[in-house]
């Protein structure tokens, strides 16, 4: 029986992403946001420049795929197959305990938040349109009705202090030191402790509907 060929045009040129996308992450883990040079993806990929430009069309757009493959709230399951007459109780706690684990193993990730935070630029500023436009589909559909008018910017509010915790503290002990508060963040338990809060958080937050 002749052998079944495996290679071919579509094949080689997903293969050749993959690797331009891989190169993406290396060089921000390695060297950070400052090394994200096209030469430099080009060369650690083992590829012609060119094919960053005849694949994504331009550097940006080959950082922008690799970004929005590696942000938690882009990957988000808007469709989750969940009861939502809590308001998105359930979902809530079970996207930001994800978030919260996610962000700790995902140093590429943590890379790009430090970046957002550092620089302005139009490939950030999308990604952060990107996210807010996944949060309005969570919260204009499932726990702005459930709240209803007033009570649902407060609820806002208090998830919006809620996840940029969760950003923060997988950022500060990842970068800088192990405890915050005394607590230490590199241990197990100490992780279990942030965990247990930001459930008691966001049961709170579901307590004031009126």
């Amino acid at each position: 029986m002749p052998r079944k060929v495996v290679q071919g045009p579509i094949r080689d040129k997903e293969k050749t992403k993959q690797k331009l996308l891989a190169a993406v992450g290396k060089i921000l883990r390695v060297k950070g946001y400052s090394g994200l040079k096209v030469s430099k993806i080009a060369a650690v990929a083992g590829f012609d420049k060119k094919l960053i430009y005849e694949y994504f069309g331009s550097t940006d757009k080959l950082i922008d795929e690799y970004i929005k493959s590696q942000d938690y709230w882009s990957q988000v399951n808007q469709d989750v197959d969940m009861d939502f007459s809590d308001g998105g109780h359930e979902l809530t706690k079970m996207v930001v305990l994800n978030q919260f684990e996610n962000l700790k193993k995902n140093k590429e990730l943590q890379k790009i938040i430090l970046w957002e935070l550092s620089e302005s630029k139009p490939i950030l500023k999308k990604l952060v349109e990107q996210r807010e436009e996944v949060g309005e589909v969570l919260f204009g559909n499932i726990s702005d009705p459930y709240f209803g008018e007033g009570v649902a910017t407060r609820h806002r509010a208090i998830m919006a202090l809620i996840v940029s915790g969760a950003y923060y503290l997988n950022l500060y002990t990842g970068y800088n030191a192990n405890k915050f508060c005394g607590i230490d963040l590199k241990t197990e338990e100490g992780r279990k402790e942030i965990e247990s809060a930001i459930v008691e958080l966001i049961d709170f937050a579901y307590s004031k509907k009126k």
